[in-house]
């Protein structure tokens, strides 16, 4: 209306007068004072000093026993850990991880090695690599990689066997593992595909392709004893292409199967062995290789770092608070005192 006026000038472009568009709309300024400010300090202090410590109490509730086997000797060793006292009884569900440490998964030139539409069972994909997989994208005779990558180059290849020594005389009794189930759901089943082409079995879609460099086996005899655990969807392999954001690290390798005795509880007290096949090196890069066995809560494994960084935040906010409350008490409530 004020251009069909034939209005011009500052006046055309002012805002209309609604509250909106000149800041009248209604507002909440809170004023802080002592009275207000103190108590919410206090009671944040309290509340994480609660959370901390009803955290620490159930990560401590969790039951690990860790077996560095480093210096287990060379490759072709097997190297077998026994316990010297008796362990105590892991109760409920047990898993077993292999660690790994000075092994810096997240390297990007590391992160980026692999090829996902390989990964994902794309046949164009599984003969002709994306070259983010170099250097180990095909073999010495040409032939392409599957799967292609450091990650997959890499994969760490120890395998163990857990046994239990129930009694002083009595024959070793062999733990058993699920080593099936042990991937996230979305892995398995989503993210992770074996190539398909009509009615050819896997060994015959994979012909024409080279294992990695560093493997014993080519990715479709990965597990003998269960066909439909091989290639791409091998739950090893994929517990292994899920990269650590930290340099020490630790994988599920199973879980305790507790459908018989002894197990049925967990693991009994008593002794145990571990029978290690050493084929992952870790001299080259100074690192280090232990076995974990753990149980686990609502909160997961045996992790310090939430509870202790609660306790910390609880002091540092009382701290605040006692320093609030001594200034407060000294200059008064309206700052009567601070020309002193």
């Amino acid at each position: 209306e004020r251009f069909k006026a034939g209005k011009s000038g500052p006046s055309a472009r002012r805002p209309d007068n609604s509250a909106f568009k000149q800041q009248r709309l209604p507002a909440w300024s809170p004023m802080l004072t002592a009275n207000t400010v103190l108590p919410f300090f206090y009671f944040m202090a309290l509340s994480c000093m609660l959370l901390g410590v009803w955290l620490l109490l159930t990560v401590q509730s969790t039951q690990e026993l860790k077996l560095d086997y480093t210096k287990a000797g060379s490759c072709d060793e097997c190297f077998e850990i026994h316990n010297s006292a008796s362990c105590r009884l892991f109760q409920g569900d047990v898993f077993f991880y292999y660690g790994l440490q000075n092994f810096h998964q997240n390297l990007r030139r590391y992160m980026d090695s692999r090829d996902d539409g390989q990964m994902v069972g794309r046949t164009t994909n599984l003969k002709n690599p994306s070259t983010y997989c170099e250097p180990f994208i095909k073999d010495q005779k040409g032939l392409p990689i599957a799967p292609c990558g450091a990650v997959a180059n890499s994969v760490f290849n120890d395998s163990f066997t857990l046994s239990y020594h129930g009694g002083s005389s009595g024959p070793a009794v062999p733990v058993p593992l699920l080593r099936q189930g042990i991937t996230w759901y979305t892995d398995k089943n989503i993210k992770y595909r074996n190539p398909k082409d009509g009615n050819m079995t896997l060994a015959q879609v994979f012909q024409g392709t080279a294992q990695p460099r560093y493997w014993q086996k080519p990715a479709y005899e990965l597990d003998p004893r269960d066909p439909a655990n091989n290639g791409f969807i091998n739950d090893d392999l994929i517990v292994w292409m899920r990269e650590a954001a930290f340099p020490n690290f630790k994988k599920l390798y199973g879980v305790l199967y507790r459908a018989k005795k002894p197990f049925i509880k967990g693991l009994p007290a008593g002794n145990y062995s571990v029978d290690v096949s050493y084929n992952f090196p870790v001299q080259h890069f100074r690192g280090r290789k232990q076995v974990v066995l753990t149980t686990v809560t609502w909160f997961g494994g045996q992790n310090h770092f939430l509870p202790i960084a609660y306790l910390i935040t609880s002091c540092l906010t009382l701290l605040v608070a006692v320093v609030l409350t001594v200034a407060w008490c000294k200059f008064g409530k309206n700052g009567r005192n601070m020309e002193e």
